[in-house]
């Protein structure tokens, strides 16, 4: 299938296209830019950098893709950017490629949908399937699992990790990590139960969510150190996927420690 390249557009004659590529009016392709099979940028885009644009993938207009990242500590380093196939990436959207200090690569992985206005900073690594909903905005080195879905205005700290299938709410700050399968709300984020609407929604069966319930409120609401509970569930649930999931995210321990409930006095 031929490509289509609008006469406004700048695309840099070392840039590599795809098989049925649309480049719109006013768009801009630099030199290191691979664009997959069908990749289509509506009008006034821009991407720039050594950025990798996976099959499929629809990028709206004002979308700025590549760009130098926001970090003063980044010194124009062959760092790199790639995106996933089928993603949509709506306007005004803005992605950092990685810094030396993050191993030198961004990803975002398959059919993820980001919304107007969202960020994805440097070195982010954005699993399959995840939704960035209007100005979510994600600090340099984030972590995100599959199926997580940010609700719009959301903010989420530098280093932090978000685990599968979590659900953050509208105008949440997070400055910890998220358990897989959990939901945190507030304007500083706290754990909130269970995403159990997304749970449903992906076809997790009634058995598996009451088991994760029951975990939850192991972890979350029973005495004692967090740690021992954690090794607690692990041997008693040690072979359940999802379980065996939760339980292994918060052994990692990240930089930023683990969103917990909010306590009844607080």
């Amino acid at each position: 299938m031929a490509s289509s390249i609008h006469p406004t557009a700048v695309v840099d004659p070392a840039a590599t296209l795809g098989d049925g590529v649309s480049i719109g009016p006013y768009s801009i392709v630099g030199p290191a830019v691979t664009l997959g099979d069908s990749v289509t940028l509506e009008s006034h885009v821009v991407v720039e950098g050594k950025t990798v644009i996976g099959e499929g993938t629809r990028i709206f207009p004002f979308a700025s893709i590549g760009m130098t990242p926001q970090d003063l500590k980044f010194h124009g380093e062959q760092s790199r950017l790639e995106i996933g196939r089928n993603c949509t990436i709506r306007e005004h959207v803005t992605i950092s490629p990685g810094t030396e200090g993050g191993g030198l690569v961004t990803r975002v992985g398959d059919n993820c949908y980001i919304m107007i206005g969202a960020h994805i900073g440097h070195d982010c690594q954005i699993g399959n399937h995840v939704m960035l909903v209007n100005n979510a905005t994600l600090g340099g080195h984030v972590e995100i699992g599959d199926h997580a879905i940010l609700g719009g205005l959301s903010a989420v700290h530098q280093c932090v990790r978000i685990g599968h299938h979590a659900f953050i709410g509208g105008l949440t700050g997070v400055e910890q990590d998220v358990i897989p399968y959990g939901m945190v709300v507030g304007d500083r984020g706290y754990l909130n139960g269970l995403n159990l609407v997304g749970l449903k929604r992906r076809g997790f069966d009634r058995d598996t969510i009451h088991a994760l319930r029951r975990i939850y409120r192991i972890l979350f609401e029973g005495d004692g150190e967090l740690a021992d509970r954690i090794e607690a569930v692990a041997d008693d649930h040690g072979d359940d996927g999802p379980i065996d999931q939760l339980v292994a995210f918060l052994r990692e321990a990240g930089k930023r420690g683990v969103v917990l409930p909010r306590r009844s006095d607080d």
